[in-house]
């Protein structure tokens, strides 16, 4: 079984508890997740079976979509209202739309101290968990796009790259204007090519109803080529081939379409990037 599954996150799971549920569905181990979701966040988790695994980093470059509710008037240890009330401050009458639209932008975001970020070879929240303080680092981010939803509860839409931190952004939001902002809710309604609209619940999936995409399906810049004879041979060993091939990758069928293998561009060859 080799493919990925598109779930739809409920809220007070964590990624891996999803990962563990869906295994035992489809009874196998072999099997992991792009672009965690903290236990309070719902939404698209996209999770990769079999040899499919081997594409988490393809997966994960893409940039993703989200609804995030703010509570105003407070900040908490995590940035989410999980966490304990640090700061409180006087809730001020504001444009909200000209302050979500200002963040439309390339900017070196602080990553939140509650986070998996490594910090000299430990995670940063083993630091905040023992009351270390640590340097946070930032990181360079793109809110490619926002908009304002509602303004009570305040409610945003975001299209960000790889790596923000929608906890961090809202936090960053309050800063601005100097009040205390803290994430009250976050679903995450796409990553890349994927949607919540074509997720299933861990209730969908225990009932059977649910599609497991091939790989084929979830690769974009794909070529299909059916080989024999001497290609065929070099491909089920594992040869890196001439740059012949017009996309990123290509996917070697033999001529009766058994697939044999993905290889992937590298520099002026292609080499092999998953056998299958």
């Amino acid at each position: 079984m080799n493919g990925v599954l598109v779930v739809n996150k409920e809220k007070d799971y964590t990624s891996r508890d999803v990962v563990n549920i869906v295994s035992k569905v489809l009874n196998t181990k072999k099997i992991g997740h792009t672009g965690t979701l903290d236990p309070i966040a719902e939404g698209v988790l996209v999770l990769t079976i079999g040899k499919a695994t081997k594409l988490g980093e393809v997966l994960t470059s893409n940039e993703k979509e989200y609804i995030a509710t703010v509570k105003r008037g407070i900040l908490t240890d995590t940035l989410d209202i999980t966490g304990e009330t640090i700061e409180t401050s006087e809730v001020k009458d504001i444009n909200l739309e000209e302050l979500v639209k200002s963040f439309q932008k390339t900017y070196m975001q602080e990553v939140p101290k509650y986070s998996a970020i490594k910090v000299n070879g430990k995670k940063l929240y083993e630091y905040a968990r023992n009351n270390i303080e640590v340097e946070l680092p930032k990181k360079e981010v793109t809110i490619k796009s926002i908009e304002l939803l509602n303004d009570d509860p305040f409610t945003f839409k975001c299209n960000v790259s790889k790596g923000t931190y929608i906890r961090s952004l809202i936090r960053d939001m309050g800063k601005s204007i100097n009040e205390d902002f803290t994430m009250s809710s976050l679903v995450r309604t796409k990553q890349g090519k994927f949607s919540i609209e074509d997720s299933y619940t861990l209730d969908d999936i225990k009932r059977g109803n649910y599609k497991i995409l091939s790989i084929e399906e979830v690769l974009d810049d794909l070529e299909i080529v059916n080989v024999d004879n001497e290609i065929l041979k070099k491909v089920r060993n594992g040869v890196k081939l001439d740059n012949n091939y017009d996309k990123e990758f290509v996917l070697f069928k033999d001529i009766d379409g058994r697939e044999i293998a993905i290889y992937r561009k590298k520099k002026d060859c292609y080499k092999t990037y998953i056998m299958l």
